[in-house]
């Protein structure tokens, strides 16, 4: 343990003492990590806005939704005598679930005095759904007042489309399961801030007002969406949540990873008539949103990996450099008994001092820009929002991420110094003294 940090306080010297090589190489090395944490801490962000946004207003952690065919070749997304489905899941999961939430779902068209637009709907308890509270915030308006029927909630851009404001009237317009056109009259109580990207897909509205536009029965929703505790376990509840439903002699589709909407095709399709229960995750009801997050992270690994070369060149050249500079300081240390495993200790733990020092620094800068931008609320505009999937720059540069990442900047400024280290020690004291410079 001392000879340890003895080389770690050699190290520190012999860095100290090549003031300009050193600031020159510890100064890239901590750009290179400040821009790495960038990269990942934007994707992290963009991971982070898609599940708060998903979890939120389009999915539970697991969804039990489902198709009802009157016809076989009519479908409606709606779950028929919902209560008994409400027990079976608990049921299945006692410890896991947070809560259950019951979401009507639709499509329809919205029009107010100077404009209209086509968005879906979910029908929702407020009283019943605390995360929703937590996450969605009111600009102007009362949330709570969306318990009562006729009414609906908005987002910041919705508005603006709409061109309306709290106390406004609206109406949906929607084909029945019947194929009949309905309406039903609303009104704004509420204008919410934008939450990412999906909170332009969805407004609000009370269970009943949905209901009453589908003309459904009281027993009849959209889906359920189960809140766990750890949504880390989504999927794995969720064939828990498959096995008991089949068990209880409900009839559920075979896995299909998309959206409830894309499978409307393929369900009108099949020759059956009745109810079939559909079982998701989150990142399966968003599953259309999974390229942005995959083409960004393929993007952010392709220039980590040109910043990783790059240092792995760049400290490869510079401390070949620092062997042919130090040649002959290494021929006196041979000639005074230092063994040639020592000079090889002492060469790279100059290289992990120098690449841990570094990489902290750039670590820290990391946290400090993501404090900064974070607390700065700074909006984006429309096309940036699009493929970060929030409506503000946000970074998610969290300390276990910044740790990964300096041991790996150590790491490879040290593997980079190896072969230098190597031939350093292998210099016998004669010619290494004889060098020249």
């Amino acid at each position: 343990m001392n000879t340890f940090f003895t080389d770690v306080v050699i190290g520190a010297r012999n860095l100290r003492q090549h003031v300009l090589r050193t600031s020159f190489l510890g100064v890239g090395l901590m750009f290179v990590t400040l821009l790495v944490c960038t990269l990942w801490g934007t994707l992290t962000s963009m991971r982070e806005s898609m599940l708060k946004s998903a979890t939120t207003l389009m999915s539970g952690h697991v969804n039990v939704g489902g198709f009802y065919k009157v016809t076989a070749g009519q479908s409606a997304p709606v779950v028929t005598h919902y209560p008994e489905v409400v027990k079976v899941v608990k049921d299945a999961l006692p410890n896991d679930i947070d809560y259950v939430a019951v979401r009507g779902r639709g499509w329809a068209k919205l029009v107010s005095d100077t404009a209209s637009m086509q968005t879906g709907i979910g029908g929702i308890d407020i009283a019943n759904e605390p995360g929703f509270k937590k996450v969605v915030q009111v600009e102007s308006g009362n949330l709570d007042d969306l318990a009562k029927p006729g009414t609906i909630l908005l987002f910041h851009d919705q508005a603006e489309k709409l061109g309306v404001k709290v106390g406004d009237a609206l109406t949906y317009s929607a084909p029945t399961s019947r194929g009949v056109n309905n309406t039903v009259d609303v009104r704004v109580v509420a204008i919410a801030q934008n939450v990412g990207l999906l909170s332009g897909f969805n407004t609000y509205v009370p269970a009943q007002t949905l209901q009453k536009l589908y003309d459904l029965r009281d027993d009849a929703t959209g889906a359920l969406y189960v809140y766990l505790k750890d949504v880390n376990k989504s999927k794995e509840d969720a064939a828990v949540i498959r096995t008991a439903l089949e068990k209880a002699g409900f009839k559920v589709m075979d896995p299909d990873g998309r959206a409830f909407w894309f499978k409307f095709d393929v369900v009108n399709r099949e020759d059956w008539t009745g109810q079939k229960l559909d079982v998701t995750t989150w990142d399966e009801e968003v599953s259309f949103l999974s390229w942005v997050l995959t083409g960004f992270g393929f993007i952010s690994a392709v220039l980590s990996m040109i910043l990783l070369v790059i240092v792995l060149v760049g400290v490869g050249n510079i401390m070949w450099i620092a062997v042919r500079e130090r040649t002959r300081e290494v021929g006196t240390l041979r000639a005074i008994g230092m063994q040639r495993g020592r000079v090889l200790r002492m060469f790279l733990t100059e290289a992990v001092v120098l690449g841990l020092t570094s990489g902290a620094a750039g670590g820290i800068a990391g946290l400090l820009l993501a404090a900064g931008v974070n607390h700065a609320q700074l909006d984006l505009p429309p096309f940036a929002r699009f493929f970060l999937l929030s409506d503000k720059l946000a970074l998610g540069i969290h300390f276990g991420a910044v740790g990964i990442i300096v041991g790996l900047i150590a790491v490879l400024t040290t593997i980079a110094s190896a072969y230098p280290a190597y031939r350093a020690a292998k210099l016998t004291p004669v010619t290494a003294m004889a060098h020249a410079g």
